[in-house]
C-alpha cells in the first residue's frame, strides 16, 4: 500500500478518535489568548486586541480587518483538532498549517479553507506550493473531494488536520475532504480573520511519530 493511502487511513482513524494514547497539547485555555501571537493589516487602524478576543470561553474573531492569530511556537508532526461556528451569516475564515516566520499579512502557509461551502479546500498561501493544486493567479488551490458536510451557521463544525512530514490531510465533521504534499515540514498554526465573525473552541493537538 503506498504512502498516500496509508496516510488517508491514518487520518480516518484519528478522526474517529484513535489517538494512539499520546497526550494532548491544549492550544487554547478557554480564558485568554496566552500562547498566541496576533497579526493584523499594518495599514489599518484597528488594533489586534479588538479583532481577536475571548467571549464566553470561545475565541471570537471579528473577520475584519484581515489577519490571523498564530501559535507562539512551531510544530512538526501532529493531529490538530479545532471546532468553529459562524456568528450570524456564514462567511470566510481558515486554519493555517506550516506557517513560516515573518508575520506577513499573507504568510507562507497551507490553509485549510473554512469558507462557507468550501470547507476542506487546501490553499497554498504566500508562495507555498502544494501538489495537485492549480493557481488562480493569487494562490494555489486544491479543491475538496469529500462533498458537502458543513453544518448551518450557528452550529459547531469540527476540523481534524493531520500533518506528517510533507503530508497534510483534512477531515471536516468526520469526512475526509482533502490531502496534499508540500515542501515544508514544520511551522506555526494559525486561525484567520477574513470575512465575518467566527468563533473557535476546543483547539488542541496530539503529537505524532513520523514514519507511517
Amino acid at each position: 500500500m503506498n504512502i498516500r493511502f496509508l496516510f488517508a487511513a491514518l487520518v480516518c482513524a484519528l478522526a474517529l478518535g484513535s489517538c494512539g494514547g499520546n497526550a494532548r497539547t491544549e492550544l487554547f485555555n478557554g480564558k485568554d489568548l496566552a500562547g498566541w501571537v496576533c497579526v493584523v493589516d499594518s495599514l489599518g487602524d484597528v488594533p489586534a486586541g479588538e479583532v481577536f478576543t475571548v467571549r464566553d470561553g470561545n475565541i471570537r474573531i471579528a473577520g475584519q480587518p484581515f489577519g490571523y492569530m498564530r501559535t507562539a511556537r512551531q510544530y512538526g508532526d501532529y493531529r490538530l483538532h479545532a471546532e468553529w461556528r459562524w456568528i450570524g451569516e456564514a462567511t470566510n475564515s481558515g486554519i493555517f498549517q506550516r506557517v513560516q516566520a515573518g508575520d506577513r499579512l499573507w504568510p507562507e502557509a497551507v490553509e485549510c479553507q473554512l469558507q462557507a461551502g468550501r470547507a476542506g479546500d487546501l490553499l497554498g498561501l504566500g508562495g507555498a506550493k502544494i501538489a495537485g493544486a492549480e493557481s488562480n493567479g493569487r494562490v494555489f488551490i486544491k479543491p475538496r473531494s469529500g462533498g458537502e458536510c458543513e453544518r448551518p451557521a450557528g452550529e459547531w463544525n469540527c476540523a481534524e488536520i493531520v500533518c506528517v512530514g510533507d503530508h497534510i490531510a483534512v477531515c471536516v465533521n468526520g469526512v475526509l475532504q482533502n490531502e496534499c504534499t508540500g515542501s515544508v515540514r514544520s511551522g506555526y498554526i494559525a486561525l484567520q480573520s477574513e470575512g465575518g465573525p467566527v468563533e473557535f473552541r476546543n483547539i488542541w493537538l496530539t503529537r505524532l511519530r513520523r514514519g507511517i
